[in-house]
């Protein structure tokens, strides 16, 4: 069954203002999720249900049947909430209730155990039962759903960790936790942890792909695009050697992201954040990266086009991925400003070797119509990302031209007033030594009178701007010289 995008949801939809993706993608809906383990499955496939209306029948359903396999009674009631929503006659609107009180059954008698089994570790005080207990158990309501008590598990397992690699595996049970909650702070503290000089075991090092790829995430997910890029392009390739259908691999991360995405994420970012120098040097020539950019050549192609000066051939292979980028479960609500940064500046660097350029000459060089420029261009000046000047009676998006004799006046000026101040406050202070008004005695403490101890040493912050007139200054030596 294929839904419209002109369904009630997705009407709702567009007037929320959620994105909905009207096209195809180009990826194949069971080859892309078979790239992935675990909850992000479903979480993915809830994603694409909802926001392509083309896949919407096949995604939910699939949605349903992974979450089924699982033991996660919350993220199966949303998939069947949503296709309540949106499929409102398909069989799987209802609601599994014999599945529910299974599961629900099942997940207690397993809490029960696990706890049961907790307490006798500790009764018999062997730190490393009492550890794989605590592990035991937050991998257990990790996989319920209940990242709360997960979290609180892992923290309480904390005390129990003797080795390295223990603290290793905690912080990485934490890591993927946070990113499900999204909780990005708390991700970015744990890779931190793990990096931390006196945390640089052979494990740590082994597990840096991940740490470099979660990183990333947490810094995308707070808009950070620049650091994510150099996160993301320095993420080691051992990533891409993993065995994505074998969840005993410890290099794949598939429950998070895949190889792709990271040449995904880190390309865009790298664009929206990087100039066409840094470009070149971080990213094509980035023998780490370079592995991961194998995997999305149109992604490499982008960055050389770009680098080249070709604009218009880098946003067009952009454009034609856009639906592909806004299913993505950490790439659709940043896209939109990604895409804009990466525009703004090819509009810059076209704009660079013009003092004035038509709108319909900028509207035909990036694909767009001239209302649509003009737009752009206004946001981009608002933002202070173009210094420029449009006039809508020519239709001419003008430079603003820099003043150099204004300019070279202003700084002379400017210098000569400084240079006035510092040397009248060089003479009062000359004048006042002259004076005798600095007495100094080691011998006798306190019969030392400074002009810092009356307040008046220009040069340590003794006096405020308005203790320079005669009274200010007669007032602060009386009251020093009293002192």
């Amino acid at each position: 069954m294929i839904i419209g995008s002109d369904s009630a949801y997705f009407i709702k939809a567009r007037q929320a203002g959620r994105p909905v993706v009207k096209d195809l993608p180009k990826f194949d809906l069971d080859q892309y999720i078979a790239n992935y383990r675990g909850k992000t499955r479903v979480d993915r496939l809830l994603l694409i249900g909802t926001t392509a209306p083309l896949l919407a029948s096949e995604a939910l359903r699939a949605a349903v049947s992974e979450a089924k396999q699982g033991r996660d009674v919350g993220r199966y009631n949303a998939v069947v909430a949503a296709i309540r929503r949106i499929l409102p006659g398909d069989t799987n609107a209802v609601s599994d209730s014999a599945w529910i009180d299974r599961t629900n059954k099942q997940v207690k008698a397993e809490s029960d155990r696990l706890e049961t089994e907790l307490k006798g570790y500790k009764n018999n005080l062997i730190k490393e039962s009492i550890r794989m207990g605590y592990d035991d158990l937050g991998q257990h309501f990790h996989r319920i759903g209940d990242l709360t008590n997960s979290v609180k598990a892992y923290g309480r397992m904390r005390d129990f960790c003797t080795t390295a690699s223990h603290v290793v595996i905690m912080s990485l049970r934490l890591i993927n936790v946070s990113i499900d909650q999204g909780n990005w702070l708390a991700v970015q503290t744990n890779v931190q942890k793990l990096r931390s000089p006196g945390q640089l075991s052979t494990e740590a090092q082994q597990t840096s792909a991940k740490l470099s790829a979660a990183m990333g995430l947490a810094l995308l997910a707070s808009g950070n695009f620049r650091e994510a890029a150099q996160e993301f392009v320095e993420t080691d390739p051992r990533m891409t050697q993993a065995r994505l259908d074998d969840p005993s691999d410890a290099e794949a991360f598939n429950e998070v992201v895949t190889p792709n995405d990271i040449a995904v994420y880190g390309g865009l970012c790298a664009l929206a954040s990087m100039d066409r120098n840094e470009l070149q040097k971080h990213v094509l020539e980035n023998a780490k990266f370079r592995t991961y950019l194998e995997l999305e050549p149109h992604i490499r192609r982008a960055i050389t086009f770009f680098v080249s000066s070709k604009y218009s051939a880098c946003l067009s292979i952009l454009e034609s991925y856009r639906s592909d980028y806004l299913l993505d479960l950490y790439l659709q609500r940043h896209l939109g400003e990604l895409y804009f940064q990466i525009r703004s500046k090819a509009i810059q660097q076209y704009f660079i070797p013009f003092s004035r350029v038509t709108l319909a000459a900028l509207a035909s060089a990036f694909d767009a119509d001239e209302h649509t420029m003009e737009q752009e261009l206004t946001s981009m000046i608002k933002r202070k990302h173009l210094d420029a000047r449009i006039d809508l009676v020519d239709r001419v998006l003008l430079s603003r031209t820099a003043n150099a004799r204004s300019d070279v006046h202003e700084n002379a000026l400017k210098m000569a007033k400084d240079y006035e101040r510092t040397a009248h406050l060089r003479i009062l202070r000359m004048e006042m030594l002259n004076a005798g008004l600095e007495v100094s005695d080691k011998g006798k403490p306190g019969a030392n009178t400074t002009l810092e101890t009356v307040g008046l040493d220009p040069f340590h912050g003794g006096a405020s701007a308005g203790n320079w007139t005669s009274e200010g200054i007669a007032r602060s030596l009386r009251s020093g010289l009293r002192g």
